[in-house]
């Protein structure tokens, strides 16, 4: 019988449904703008890049497994969660599955024909993704709830981690790993702890921590180039587009940084208390698309934000907490499209321009992790029961079930699909 992950990690995702304020910080100026809840707020007026539909390109040739990288959380720096190229649709048949005894939380990565992930228990482990057979292992540290992230020029592998001594969040650590053999490079106490999945960009590595702290270490020694205050924990992975890097807070903040210095270029403020309202908590690792950035939040709604100036394009409510992070993808047939799932049991697609519901699927159970696209498929994991399910991208008309799944589903190689389950990885092919 399976049990549920312990109450002291379950605690850290709760929050307090509220409506919202939006505050927009650019340089000295500061703009309000008050939101009617429960109801949705759409500003049409808001930039959006619309895509440029070019024909298709004559097909490449299959990507060579050994060329491949799913590099972190989120696929690209942008964490659009939308893997581009290669035909990956339903029907599959299983392969390999290799079982790790602890949960997994957040996904793996993948580089070359290795998968690289990191348990519950703060164990980093080197898959062979061809047999699923373990490679190395290193108990890194007591309690982990990240996607690791690589940087593969210099052969790193960096583990998130909230604990290094017990179950409960604190005392936690940034560790740089040999990505050949798993052993330690580098390593940097976080004493708050962190569950931010980390991403690189230009030989920095990005994360948040519990005390609401954004880190930018260099990938090399870990030596700190900078670190910016947030107003509260900072659990989801930063986003980067352009040298800006997104993010959110517990506070109901988004926020943009110059990701070369650290300094604020917006902060968009959800936390309307001051007008007698509550604020959610962005759990939610933020989408870069289309001059915009998307995240869900604890208070219902999910949220679409100018990546330049941090206005708000809309927010539409669902009907309970959404702490997915959104997927992003210029469906054909549809347009830009965001998908995400929440605890009111629907998993949604939204017109990526208006807030506009597309269509919703009734999935039976919670939503809590996040969504990817492969193919012409949308997959999201089902907390309420414990399986994993693939939706066309343009109906919402399920195409594919799997007796197993939690929270993020799935990643590829280009070649297959990889599905995570509860403590168990699955070779789709």
């Amino acid at each position: 019988m399976r049990t549920m992950p312990s109450p002291s990690r379950r605690t850290l995702r709760r929050g307090l449904v509220a409506g919202a304020v939006l505050v927009v910080a650019a340089g000295a100026a500061v703009a309000y703008v008050l939101l009617h809840a429960p109801g949705n707020v759409s500003h049409p007026d808001v930039q959006f890049s619309t895509p440029v539909v070019k024909p298709p390109p004559p097909r490449p040739a299959r990507r060579d497994v050994s060329n491949f990288q799913w590099p972190w959380y989120g696929f690209n720096a942008e964490r659009t969660r939308y893997f581009p190229g290669a035909k990956l649709d339903p029907p599959f048949r299983e392969g390999w599955s290799y079982e790790d005894f602890a949960l997994l939380e957040f996904p793996p990565v993948m580089f070359r024909s290795r998968l690289y992930l990191v348990d519950n228990d703060g164990s980093a482990k080197a898959i062979n993704a061809r047999n699923g057979h373990l490679i190395w292992q290193h108990r890194v540290g007591t309690l982990a709830a990240a996607s690791p992230a690589l940087d593969t020029r210099h052969g790193l592998l960096f583990v998130p981690l909230l604990s290094v001594g017990g179950r409960v969040p604190g005392n936690g650590r940034l560790a740089a790993l040999s990505m050949r053999t798993g052993r330690i490079r580098w390593s940097r106490v976080v004493p708050p702890g962190t569950e931010s999945s980390p991403i690189v960009w230009q030989n920095k590595v990005y994360f948040g921590d519990q005390a609401g702290t954004v880190h930018a270490l260099g990938t090399r020694r870990g030596k700190l180039f900078w670190t910016y205050h947030a107003s509260a924990a900072v659990k989801g992975g930063p986003s980067v587009h352009g040298g800006t890097l997104y993010f959110g807070d517990y506070a109901g903040r988004a926020y943009a940084l110059n990701a070369r210095n650290g300094r604020p270029i917006w902060i968009a403020n959800t936390n309307g208390a001051e007008f007698g309202f509550g604020s959610g908590n962005f759990y939610s690792t933020p989408a870069v698309a289309y001059g915009r950035v998307y995240m869900g939040n604890t208070d219902g709604r999910v949220y679409s934000f100018s990546a330049r100036t941090g206005r708000l394009g809309w927010a539409t409510t669902t009907g309970a907490y959404v702490y997915s992070s959104p997927a992003v993808e210029n469906a054909p047939g549809l347009g830009p499209t965001v998908y995400i799932g929440s605890y009111d049991g629907s998993f949604y697609a939204y017109d990526a321009d208006s807030g506009g519901v597309r269509w919703s699927h009734a999935a039976g159970g919670r939503i809590d992790g996040s969504a990817t696209v492969l193919g012409n498929v949308v997959y999201y994991s089902d907390l309420g029961s414990n399986r994993t399910a693939g939706l066309d991208l343009r109906t919402g008309r399920q195409v594919f079930s799997f007796p197993d799944g939690e929270f993020s589903p799935v990643i590829t190689d280009g070649k297959v699909m990889f599905l995570i389950g509860y403590s168990t990885i699955y070779q789709m092919l």
